[in-house]
């Protein structure tokens, strides 16, 4: 196993990482202090845009290019962290949380200043209440310490940040959701444009950035950009914290640089598989990404390898289902959690999920009929490219993508009239 150096799970090599001071024995907030008492925000928008650094929360859009969007012209300015982490396979930045927020809130602040934020706002899954707990007493070590308030460092900044726990719905880790909910409205996307980074919260500029992104602006500036630069690959520059689940010895989070194969990561890192059975499919980036058969071991796991393969790589949630497991089944409960978390503002959305539910319900139970298998694909590409926001579009990913490689599995289904696994194991065996 390589040894890897950690820039976010810093935790792992650090011990009790998360009490304010221990962090600043490693250094914590003094990559605040040159920024604020060195660099204007402009200096500090361009070190994290030739970083490279993409956002880590799914879509992959470049950090610095998302600050320099915000308007200057207009007051005032707001950051949200986005750390509404409810994607299925998904927990790294639940870790980050508990075990280190001050690197977190640290680079919370360096994003508000450089895009000109006085206000912050952490809007952190309901769920979460430990680590609200954790990240509510950090913030209060942050303003007693003189981090956060009035003056900070001397200087003429300022900038409170204020925790926002949700209520437990998935569809409010979409930005704009999230916005609605924040201003305590019911949690559903808005039509884009306008982009939140013109008009967000309040009808003003704001920029959300994901936990595991803002993780990784105190070692940026730091160590700088080309030090950053050195992991991972030209056009996904950095680590990537992986949360691999699923049918592994060593479920856990992973951090990892990007471009790590997928088979790497799965056999030396997580130890392989349980009785050193096959793998028959990965989900490579939470269950929003397309599912991958075994043919795809090989595949980097960075944004472009895996747009080739044919999948994304999302949040990072890697989901092993290995040679014993129903890939109907995964698909089925996958859409379920999908119809269970649409909003329903959509038609697309509401009515698709809920088909797609019953179809596959009815294909795993055995109570299917012939034409039910092209019915559930009919369904599901009906719905691509015709929902209001990426909910309905990751809904359609399980389906299509298991369809894609598994049809065969389909039809032995509907040929026995119930599922070949109904313990566990292929009926062949």
């Amino acid at each position: 196993m390589k040894s890897v150096e950690h820039i976010v799970l810093r935790d792992v090599d650090i011990q009790n990482i998360g009490q304010l001071e221990v962090y600043e024995k490693q250094g914590g907030y003094q990559a605040l202090r040159q920024i604020l008492t060195q660099h204007t925000p402009e200096e500090i928008i361009d070190l994290v845009k030739r970083s490279g650094l993409r956002g880590r929360g799914g879509a992959g859009f470049p950090t610095g290019a998302k600050w320099g969007f915000v308007p200057k012209d207009t007051r005032p300015q707001y950051l949200i962290v986005n750390a509404d982490e409810s994607e299925p396979g998904t927990f790294k930045d639940r870790q980050i949380i508990e075990r280190n927020p001050h690197q977190m809130l640290e680079g919370s602040i360096i994003s508000a200043y450089a895009i000109g934020a006085n206000v912050a706002y952490i809007y952190i899954r309901g769920e979460f209440a430990y680590g609200a707990r954790v990240l509510g007493r950090a913030i209060a070590e942050a303003h007693q310490r003189g981090y956060l308030g009035q003056r900070i460092f001397g200087t003429d900044y300022a900038l409170d940040i204020y925790l926002h726990r949700g209520a437990g719905a998935y569809i409010c880790g979409e930005e704009t959701a999230l916005l609605e909910s924040l201003e305590g409205r019911l949690g559903m996307p808005r039509l884009k444009p306008p982009f939140p980074a013109v008009v967000g919260l309040y009808n003003k500029p704001t920029v959300i950035n994901n936990v595991e992104t803002l993780a990784n602006i105190p070692l940026i500036v730091e160590r700088g950009p080309e030090w950053f630069r050195q992991y991972g690959t030209e056009k996904s520059p950095g680590t990537k914290v992986f949360s691999l689940c699923g049918h592994v010895n060593g479920a856990g989070n992973y951090e990892l640089p990007l471009g790590t194969p997928l088979r790497e990561l799965i056999y030396e890192y997580g130890g392989g598989i349980p009785g050193h059975r096959a793998v028959k499919a990965v989900v490579p980036g939470g269950a929003s990404a397309p599912i991958l058969s075994a043919d795809h071991l090989d595949v980097g796991m960075d944004f472009e390898s895996l747009a080739q393969a044919g999948s994304m790589l999302g949040s990072g949630g890697v989901i092993v289902i290995d040679e014993t497991a129903c890939v109907v089944r995964a698909a089925w409960k996958m859409i379920r959690f999908f119809k269970h978390e649409s909003c329903g503002k959509c038609t697309p959305c509401r009515e698709g999920t809920y088909w797609l539910s019953k179809v596959l319900e009815d294909i795993e139970r055995g109570g299917a009929r012939e034409a039910d298998i092209s019915l559930a694909g009919n369904i599901a590409s009906q719905m691509v490219g015709r929902c209001f926001c990426p909910l309905g579009e990751a809904a359609v990913s399980p389906v299509l993508s298991s369809l894609k490689y598994f049809q065969a599995e389909y039809e032995e289904h509907l040929r026995l009239g119930r599922c070949p696994y109904p313990n566990g194991v292929p009926a062949s065996v």
